[in-house]
């Protein structure tokens, strides 16, 4: 794991937002074993054969998880939004995330990577 990956998430302000960024970064170590992390553009992006498959992201009050290469996913209509090749969720404080669909999603568009 990415130290800078790890300070980043240490350093967000809202408890529940750092507790979620910690789950989603296992969700994709879950789904992408041997994954490399690194921080650009101050997010932590996840990385398969030099190719995006992930990215983390924090506004003041929600938590971003994108998809990369995710056209061929079959998604819940409405969770996501973007460009079927790269799909955004938005969990908000309180809202469930159900780390074993996502962690088969990911793991899914990440296999043709």
């Amino acid at each position: 794991m990415n130290q800078e990956v790890t300070d980043f998430i240490e350093k967000v302000k809202e408890p529940w937002q750092g507790r979620l960024c910690r789950d989603l970064r296992q969700v994709v170590h879950h789904a992408i074993p041997g994954v490399q992390e690194r921080m650009q553009y101050n997010k932590p992006h996840f990385l398969v054969n030099k190719k995006y498959a992930a990215v983390i992201s924090t506004s003041k009050d929600a938590v971003s998880f994108t998809i990369f290469n995710a056209a061929g996913l079959e998604l819940p209509e409405g969770m996501f939004d973007g460009p079927p090749e790269r799909q955004t969720v938005k969990f908000r404080s309180g809202q469930p995330m159900d780390g074993g669909q996502l962690t088969e999603w990911v793991k899914q568009a990440s296999s043709t990577l």
